[in-house]
Formats: C-alpha cells, structure tokens, sequence
C-alpha cells in the first residue's frame, strides 16, 4: 500500500473586471491542481455620481467562496489595478470605488504635467500613460468631501484583505501601478509625491509577495464555517503580476500575454527601461515577483469583444468564433490600443467609424466584427512583442499566452501568425495558480520563481501553434494604420 502524499490546499480570491473567483490550489511534491470553489459576476453600476464598482457585491463573493473552499492553510487575494477605496479616520469605507473607465481624470494629465512633465514623470515611475492611473485619479479627486474625509487609501484587493483581516497594507506589484513607486527603489516616490502634494501617508505601509497579511477575523471564521487561525498571505496581488509567475517558461527567452478584458503584452526583465523611446512607445514599467519588472503594453484586449457581444445580444461565442475564422484576415484593422474604445457602449458602430475614417472596409456582420477585433489585437500583440525585445534589448524565442484567452484559438493562432513565433498557450487561470504558488511558497512548500515555473510547466496542460504565412500581410497591415 502506497504512502499518502501530502498536499495542502490554499485559497485564491482573483478578481477580474468582469467576473470574480475563489480557486482551490492543492499543492504537494510534484503536484499542483486548481478548482473553482465559487465564481461571481462583477458588474459595475452607474450611479448618478458616475461609474462604481459594488466592492460589498464583490465581498460577499468572496465570503462565499471561501464558505465553499472549504479548510485552506492560507487565504490570498489578487484583483485588477489602479482602483481603490478610501477610509475615514474610523476605518470606514467612504464609498464605492470610482471604476477606472468613468470619465473624472478626463483633462486630469494635461495638468499634472503642467505641474510635472509626461517625460520627467516616466523617468521617474516608469509607468505607461493611461487616463486612469491611480495619479490621475487621486488629483481628480482633489476639493470632494469623500477625499477630505479620507484618512487612508486602500487598492481594491488591499480593502479586501483588511475587511478579511481587519489589517491595513499596500502590496508593492500593485502599488507599482499607482505612478507613485519608484521601480529602481521598489519604493515610493516622494519626489513624484512631493511636486504634486500627494501625501504618501494615505498609503498603508507596503508589504511584498509572501507577507504576511494578517489572520481572518472571527467574524469572517464564523460566516464561512472556516476553523482558525487561517492566515492570509501577501501574493502578487496585482493579477497580472501573480499571471506572469505562474508563466511556464523554461529560461528567461520569453515574452507573455495576460488575455483577458485586457491584453498586456511584454517581457520580464531585472530592471526597468526608462528612456524617452520607452515612454514615446508607451511601454510601463510595473513590479514583479523576486525583484523581477513587468516591462508591458496595455492593449485593449478582448474587451472589445465582450462590448460588441453584449451590444449584439450575447450570442453563443464559439459559433461567431467558428464564423469570424471563414472571414478573410486583415480586411480592416483598427488600433487595438486606442483610448476611443476605453468607455463602454456602442462598441461595434465605434469599431465601424474606426474602418471608415481611415479608408478601410467596413465590417457590418458580427462575424466581420469579431474578425477585425481579433485581427486588431493580434497586430496589436505583434507590435507589443516586437517594440519590447527592440527597447529592451531582450530577444525572444516564444510567445507565452496566459489568461482567458487562452480558450481563443483563432486569436492563439493569429498571434503566433503575426508574431512570426510559436506561442504557447495555457494556463488559462494563470493569474489563480500564481496566487495560490506565492502563498505556498511563504510556507516553504515550492522554491524560487524558476521552480514554480517548472512546477506549473510539469502540472499544467498547454497548446503550442506554430506561426504561419508570411508575416507580410502583417507589416503591411501595420502599415496602413501607421498612416492614419
């Protein structure tokens, strides 16, 4: 008879823009498994204040989740970026968090760089330009009662831990998306913080991956019939963050894609690139696991997508996949990176106009549509790919796909096509297993970065496709939106 292996589970609470999760990741020698304990909608409201995410909605979720996880030795969360809550001086949420597609920072970062110019400010943080970074919005913010009140600012997956814990922390691979942290320091910028009279103190101390978080408060034991103590660990808490350390790369000759609502597209690399070529190119500069950077592009990602779906009546996707495929490529593309398709609605007539002011076909079908939305971010990936090992300085001999568009293999497929690489594919809950390796590794169960790559390489399933075609067709069509 065999001796039983041990193998200790962990929670993952991963909180996408669109839907939220609590995973179970059981990990013991040579073994690494993931299940969905409990999966939520998040749906923003608007409100007649603008655009909020329903944080409570959100909790609940979670407390439920971990009611269905069942015994965990360690709880960790990791969610999008930039948002936040802000605390009274009780502790006390002020209100719903702004959603970072509602429209306050607009006209915000031409004044900031009135006080602060775009290029000192990159040379500084590193960090891409978007509308809605947490710099953005804290000025936005100024001259509100909410922000008066405020004694404290919390990330969004930082409010949760604290309402699990009652502890108060800022976890740094998140906190890198603030625009406020210094990526050569891994610490705050007090020289950003001080020219724009942000004060650093509304910020809970930072904390790294494999902290520890606090214990679940006995008030969260007893809802979710969990027994204490249960601690809770400091992950990656930045999802994409926590996806990259769970990309299964054999050495470090690897670029990755987070798919999802949004595709982030990069390398990783040992410390940042700060030149003004990086910032013209629109490249951020964002923390990783074990001193390592996030050198990506923001790319819109299939956002497009779930816009046009939804406008469309949500029709079953694999058969406008299977359509879109029969659709010939790179009829019109359109620039997948543009901050016109940032807010949501009207996403397939947005997408029209787009083909047409720069002279392009018109797609008209949804199936039309979905081919230019995925010929679009393929080209999108490419140019990513392409400009990161350029800037850099880092060349590349594959293409890793991670994230919920792994399950698109029309998009895989084009990616690999335009990239002119082979790209591998999988894991799809990317950014859960790396949560749940960071939490075991605090515990001592897995080693260094390198050995929980091998360990989600050994454990985990994967697609590899092979590019074909000449990637020709690609420059030409790259060509023709450098023209607009």
């Amino acid at each position: 008879m065999s001796a039983a292996v041990d193998v200790t589970s962990y929670a993952a609470v991963d909180l996408g823009a669109s839907s939220g999760r609590v995973m179970v990741g059981r990990v013991g020698p040579g073994r690494l498994e993931l299940t969905e304990a409990h999966r939520f909608r998040n749906r923003p409201v608007r409100t007649p204040d603008g655009l909020r995410w329903d944080v409570l909605a959100l909790y609940a979720g979670v407390l439920d989740g971990l009611r269905a996880a069942g015994p965990v030795a360690s709880v960790g969360v990791d969610s999008w970026a930039v948002d936040h809550g802000l605390l009274d001086a009780d502790g006390a949420l002020l209100g719903n968090p702004v959603h970072y597609r509602d429209a306050r920072t607009e006209g915000v970062p031409e004044k900031v760089w009135a006080t602060l110019p775009a290029g000192e400010l990159y040379a500084a943080t590193g960090l891409q330009y978007a509308p809605f970074n947490t710099l953005y919005q804290l000025v936005a913010a100024r001259g509100t009662a909410q922000f008066a009140a405020a004694r404290r600012l919390l990330l969004i997956p930082d409010l949760l831990t604290y309402w699990l814990t009652g502890e108060q922390g800022t976890e740094l691979t998140n906190a890198s998306t603030t625009q406020l942290i210094d990526p050569r320091t891994r610490d705050w910028s007090r020289q950003v913080a001080d020219r724009l009279g942000i004060d650093l103190g509304l910020f809970a101390p930072l904390r790294r991956p494999g902290d520890p978080a606090g214990l679940l408060r006995p008030e969260v034991l007893e809802e979710t019939g969990l027994a204490g103590p249960v601690p809770v660990t400091a992950v990656g808490s930045h999802d994409t963050a926590s996806a990259v350390a769970a990309v299964p790369a054999p050495d470090e000759r690897f670029a990755y894609i987070c798919t999802g609502t949004w595709s982030l597209a990069g390398l990783e690399l040992t410390a940042p690139v700060l030149s003004e070529e990086s910032r013209a190119a629109n490249f951020t500069n964002e923390l990783g696991l074990d001193g390592t950077v996030r050198y990506l592009r923001n790319i819109m990602g299939l956002w497009l997508l779930q816009e046009c779906v939804r406008d469309w009546g949500d029709p079953e996707l694999g058969g406008l996949l299977t359509e879109a495929a029969r659709v010939p490529g790179l009829r019109s593309v359109v620039d997948a990176g543009d901050a016109a398709f940032l807010a949501p609605g009207r996403m397939p007539e947005r997408i029209a106009e787009a083909c047409r002011a720069s002279g392009q076909p018109v797609p008209e079908s949804p199936a039309e549509v979905t081919r230019c939305i995925l010929d679009s971010l393929a080209l999108a990936h490419r140019r990513a790919v392409a400009d990161a090992q350029r800037l850099a300085g880092h060349p590349v001999d594959v293409v890793h796909v991670v994230g919920g568009g792994t399950r698109n293999a029309l998009l895989c497929q084009l990616t690999a096509d335009a990239c002119g690489l082979p790209v591998v594919a999988g894991p799809t809950e990317a950014a859960a297993l790396g949560n749940v390796l960071v939490q075991a590794r605090a515990q001592g169960l897995v080693g260094d970065l390198s050995g929980m790559r091998r360990l989600v390489a050994r454990t985990q399933s994967s697609t590899r496709y092979e590019p074909t075609g000449d990637t020709g067709r690609w420059r030409a069509a790259e060509a023709r939106l450098a023209r607009r």
